[in-house]
């Protein structure tokens, strides 16, 4: 097996990586108060130290009372949280790796009454059956701000690159889809129309980081509520949404699919993440069970179990290999396995451990 592809060098503006290996972000909810301690730090320097390329950490929330639905979800904007994310970082980077944060908005995705303050109402393009609250225009344009506000922080701590998570049904990607987005205001109506909410956050994250930091942004056709979902049933569609976020100023698009392998459109072999290559011009992350047999990380927490075999690792070379998509990320494989990366370079697929759902109640 040749793994190479998995192990060229990358490189975009500031960013250089020695690997196309990416840590997917996985929220954990180990951080106290939301403030991430010795523990989290030394989780994300073991996957460093593993070999990974880049690590995207866990959903990291904004300064918005209903952003989070945990009080042990990290934030991105209190004192102590961004000086337990530069004691992170300073981990990150003295095991020789790169790290990016992800800026995180759950909106009406959080339950009424939960996270750090569970008397404020949870927020969203639109109130949902009667619950939460529909965001005015000054609700908007203080998420805005504090998303801006977050992203600048993670430049100014000294952070490789930052991720805004617009995926999976959460704020950003509420404003995208239809059903969650019934508003007749400049925020609302068609598809292109949805973005743009999206394309606001994006220029205010870009204003305040400088032309040169990297940009990610997840997103997704699928939904936790809903797998099925889907915001472009064609190429065409998909370039509509797409190019208004690229122009904003997105560098990377991490398109999150919950199996890496499957088509994305009828006519074609590409996946979403090769779809939005081709379709913006720029670079994309692909994930989805990559490395595990089983199914998706949502399913695979029901209790059951599954092998450590690489079924689709030759999968992955292979559309790797044709530059289908520039960067990978691994996700559960990675919580089993710290030192996933560096087994997979030197061939030592027998000893990857199984992804349990027990490895989910420590931070190891």
């Amino acid at each position: 097996m040749d793994t190479s592809p998995l192990f060229r060098p990358f490189r975009l503006g500031s960013l250089e990586l020695p690997n196309r290996i990416v840590m997917a972000p996985m929220t954990r909810k180990y951080s106290p108060s939301g403030i991430p301690n010795d523990a989290v730090a030394r989780y994300y320097r073991r996957r460093a130290e593993g070999g990974v390329g880049l690590i995207i950490t866990e959903g990291t929330t904004i300064d918005r009372r209903a952003a989070s639905n945990n009080p042990d979800i990290p934030n991105f904007h209190s004192p102590a949280s961004l000086a337990g994310w530069a004691h992170v970082l300073a981990e990150v980077h003295a095991a020789g790796g790169k790290i990016a944060p992800q800026i995180w908005h759950q909106g009406m995705s959080r339950a009424a009454g939960t996270g750090p303050f569970p008397d404020a109402p949870s927020e969203g393009p639109s109130a949902m059956e009667g619950q939460g609250h529909t965001m005015s225009d000054a609700d908007i344009a203080e998420t805005i701000d504090a998303y801006a506000s977050a992203a600048a922080s993670a430049r100014r701590i000294g952070f490789d690159a930052v991720e805004l998570h617009g995926a999976h049904g959460y704020l950003i990607d509420q404003f995208f889809w239809a059903p969650t987005n019934q508003r007749h205001d400049r925020f609302g109506g068609d598809a292109a129309d949805r973005t743009r909410f999206a394309v606001e956050v994006i220029r205010a994250v870009r204003r305040a980081i400088g032309p040169d930091f990297p940009l990610s942004l997840r997103f997704s056709q699928w939904k936790t509520q809903d797998y099925s979902a889907r915001l472009a049933e064609t190429p065409e569609q998909l370039e509509r949404i797409l190019t208004p976020l690229a122009e904003a100023g997105v560098d990377i698009f991490h398109a999150s699919t919950r199996r890496f392998w499957q088509p994305e459109f009828a006519g074609s072999d590409l996946n979403l993440a090769g779809w939005s290559r081709k379709l913006t011009g720029r670079p994309s992350i692909s994930v989805g069970s990559v490395g595990l047999a089983g199914p998706d990380f949502m399913e695979a927490l029901s209790g059951r179990s599954y092998g450590a075999e690489l079924g689709s690792l030759d999968e992955l070379l292979r559309r790797m290999a044709a530059d289908e998509f520039d960067l990978i990320a691994v996700g559960r494989a990675l919580i089993s396995n710290p030192d996933w990366s560096l087994k997979v370079r030197e061939a030592r697929l027998d000893e990857l451990k199984p992804f349990e759902r027990t490895d989910l109640e420590t931070l190891a």
